[in-house]
This record gives structure tokens, sequence and C-alpha cells, in this order.
């Protein structure tokens, strides 16, 4: 974020050690990146100069959380099948709909809410909205009980006729798709970093607990399957850690298209879960205890696959350009 907005001013390189440094710590809440990495952006790149002087330095100083408000019951990785809409009404748009599996929703000031502002024309009739928490008609439903990442709130949002100003309006109107599209690439870069740092965190937590842990008189790396084991997760961390940085390299250079950002962001959260799932086999009955970090690392990368955009519905949109 630039200094005039009380940010620091640095590229995505220093964003990117952020978010390795979070993974390594196996912190998962609250959703410090997607306040900071994933919300701050659209406000930069489509807000005016109002809309940024609102929010930014708030955002910069912690004073406000922010979140942004695109899956819907019937509507996740298919956001053109959103059916939250937006309809104007004078010079103010009257709100209705819902959103789910949100992020930051319950301790949410402000919302980034997509919704269709011409239904007629399906993906190319979304907008994007900033919705202030204290609107009347926005509601928020309850912290939902997730599988992992317990220190993240989680909600849905409700809309019922909450009228919001057209100066809420956050870019062009029907742009948001747009807006979306452009932006996902540095949404699903920072998902496969922190996959692939939280996969060397666990092959690191394995790799020490199983020079300590004794079985049949001796250490376990006494046994070869083990030490082949550590080897096979070593190999594919550094593999997955190649491709990361060059992918944080395109990023800070702005050459990451959205076809090498969804490889990226496919591969690398397919092996944290791999890589999780191997470091709570090597640890036996204590990886399935919660005290241990590899098994929250478990819980909490298993959704990775699925935020952000799924990831079979990443390898459709690498086989677009596979047949171009």
């Amino acid at each position: 974020m630039p200094e005039e907005y009380g940010g620091m001013g640095l590229d995505a390189k220093y964003a990117a050690v952020h978010w390795e440094e979070q993974s390594y710590a196996n912190t998962t809440g609250p959703g410090w990146t997607l306040h900071s990495e994933i919300v701050a952006p659209y406000l930069l790149h489509y807000g005016n100069e109002e809309q940024k002087e609102k929010y930014l330095p708030r955002m910069a100083s912690g004073e406000i959380i922010t979140a942004i408000g695109m899956t819907e019951p019937g509507a996740g990785s298919d956001l053109a099948g959103m059916r939250t809409t937006a309809t104007r009404d004078g010079t103010d748009f009257i709100l209705n709909g819902s959103k789910t599996y949100i992020t930051n929703g319950f301790l949410s000031d402000m919302v980034i809410v997509c919704a269709k502002t011409d239904p007629e024309k399906g993906a190319k009739g979304i907008s994007l909205f900033l919705v202030d928490a204290n609107t009347p008609g926005f509601e928020k439903g309850k912290v939902l009980n997730k599988m992992g990442m317990k220190a993240q709130d989680t909600c849905e949002l409700f809309f019922e006729d909450c009228r919001i100003p057209e100066s809420a309006l956050l870019g062009e109107l029907n742009k948001g798709f747009i807006y979306l599209m452009s932006e996902l690439p540095q949404e699903r870069l920072l998902i496969a970093i922190q996959a692939i740092s939280s996969a060397e965190a666990c092959y690191e937590w394995t790799r020490e607990y199983v020079k300590d842990r004794k079985a049949f008189g001796s250490s376990l790396t006494n046994l070869q399957t083990v030490r082949h084991r550590l080897a096979a997760m070593k190999t594919e961390c550094v593999v997955g850690r190649t491709f990361a940085d060059q992918c944080v390299d395109l990023h800070a250079n702005g050459r990451l298209d959205n076809s090498t950002a969804s490889m990226a962001k496919y591969w690398l959260t397919d092996l944290q879960t791999k890589i999780a799932d191997e470091a709570v086999q090597l640890h036996g009955g204590a990886g399935y205890m919660w005290e241990y970090n590899v098994a929250r690392a478990y819980s909490d990368g298993r959704v990775a696959r699925i935020y952000g955009g799924a990831n079979e519905i990443m390898k459709e949109l690498i086989s677009r350009d596979c047949v171009k």
C-alpha cells in the first residue's frame, strides 16, 4: 500500500515474505492477508480518491477490518451464477441477497459486495459495492463452525432491502467481473505461497520429530523407509518452492498471467495436502493430536484446494490455454 494511505510502499516480494512467515508460524487467523492483499488492491486499483481516503488509512492502521463477499450458497467458483442483486432506485442502489463462507465476515467493518446490477447480462452485469457494516438492511450470521482455521471468523452475510448510495459503487457499473478476474491472480498466488510455506513447515516439524522419536531402540531416522519418505518430501518442497518463487518474481514485474497463477494455486495446494498428510503419518498417533502443529496444518490447509476457486476450476482455466 502506498505511503500516502498509511502503507509502506513496498512491492509484492516484501508481502510474500509475510505470507510465508505466517505459514511457518502456523497462524491462520484472523484473515490478515485477505484484508491487506485482496481487499486493499481493489480499492487501490478501482476506487476513487474519496473512497481511498475513507478506507485505506484505517485499513492500514488496523482501525477497521474488511472482507469481500463473492461466494453464495448457490454460487462458489461459478461467480456468474451469483443471485445477489443491486437494483437502482434514484441515486441509490437496493441490495438484496446473501453471501456465505466469508472470511473476516463477522468482524468486518466494511465488505466489498459483488452483486448483479444487470442480471440479464450474466457475468457482464456484475458490479462491486463498498458496504459498511452499520448499513441498515445488512445483517451478519453466526460464526460458522469450520473443520480448520478456528481462529478465523467466517460467516454468512444477509442483505434485505439494503439501501446504499451511488458513491458506494467501486469502479464502473457492470465492470465487476472484469475487476474480479484482474485481481484473482494475486489471490491465487497468495494461496499458493501460503501452501508451499505450510508444506515446508510440515517437512521441518516432521524432520525434527522423527530425529527425536525412538522406535525399536533407536531413532526413527535409522529406518530406511522413513529417510526415503523425508527425501521425497524435501524434494517436492524444493521443486514447489522454485515454481512459487518464479511466480512471485513474475507478479512483482506485472507478468503473472491467470493461467500460471492457476497452475501455482492448484499444484501447490495439492502438494500442501500431500505433505501435511505424510507429516501426520510420520508423527504416528501424535500427528492426530491437536497440540501438534502438523494436525492443525492438516486441518487448516485442506480448504486451500477449495477457496480462491476450486482446483478443478483451476485445471479448466489452464486447459483453455492448452487448446487455444
